[in-house]
């Protein structure tokens, strides 16, 4: 019997299964879902699509590996739906005059590109993707906020970490950290592939008045080779509705705030 899911659901309880054991199957996935086993390959095409499942016969295994860090363009196209609906949702928590750090990640450029018109920003960032968006605003518009780049060595996922990034986040401080995540688990926390990484997460972490997490459905369960945040330091999570009703549970039960963002059909 079809229990009524929408397809961002289905899918984040199809990679909660996978990272549980590794794999999954069409037919167990039909009957735990109450859907059909056509309704299932469809969801396991859109996952192995986005990268995050490789196909087997009759059903598919876990692709990702705690120590694999995904390009930045190969994570730009998965749940670009639920990115575009948190990042509305986060640019409402960004105030006129205020300072606001944006980390390395899809989910943070998009959330960039929402604050183009707010008034007297300034925007400080280790995201080389961040940067691009603010600097060509700012050759349109005198107006654009002021950016301030962090400096110091790329990642595979256009961020810029190590000893550079960090001495400068030392000295600054910021009202409002909106800040992404490779993983989010309420064992792990907020947690990333890459070491470098995630200390230059930590020196942000330091410099903010506020944290809020940006993470889509999808990171829930997903656990890095490094941990850099507990849930209870985060003031405010924004995720989507595709987020499960447990892992949302969780989240409440550690955060100080979590707003789910509408995703259109």
């Amino acid at each position: 019997m079809d229990q009524g899911l929408l397809a961002p659901q289905r899918r984040a309880l199809i990679m909660e299964s996978a990272r549980r054991h590794g794999a999954v199957r069409v037919v167990e996935l039909a009957a735990e879902l109450g859907v059909s086993g056509m309704t299932v390959r469809r969801d396991l095409e859109a996952l192995v699509h986005e990268g995050v499942l490789e196909k087997v016969h009759g059903g598919a295994v876990l692709a990702s590996a705690r120590g694999e860090e995904p390009g930045f363009e190969a994570k730009s196209s998965r749940e670009s739906g639920a990115k575009a609906a948190i990042a509305d949702l986060a640019a409402t928590l960004v105030r006129p005059g205020g300072v606001v750090a944006l980390s390395g990640g899809t989910t943070t450029h998009a959330v960039a590109a929402r604050l183009l018109k707010v008034p007297d920003l300034t925007v400080v960032t280790n995201s080389l993707a961040v940067a691009g968006t603010l600097e060509v605003a700012a050759r349109q518009d005198p107006g654009a906020p002021v950016l301030v780049l962090t400096g110091g060595t790329p990642t595979r996922s256009a961020s810029l970490v190590g000893a550079v990034a960090d001495r400068m986040l030392a000295s600054i401080h910021v009202d409002l950290l909106i800040l992404g995540a490779h993983g989010v688990s309420d064992r792990a926390g907020l947690s990333t592939p890459n070491l470098a990484e995630a200390q230059t997460n930590r020196a942000l972490i330091a410099a903010a008045s506020r944290i809020a997490v940006v993470a889509d459905h999808s990171k829930w369960g997903v656990i890095g080779l490094s941990s850099f945040a507990e849930l209870r330091q985060v003031d405010c999570f924004v995720t989507d509705d595709g987020m499960p009703t447990a892992a949302r549970e969780a989240i409440e039960a550690s955060v100080g705030e979590l707003l789910v963002a509408p995703v259109s059909p």
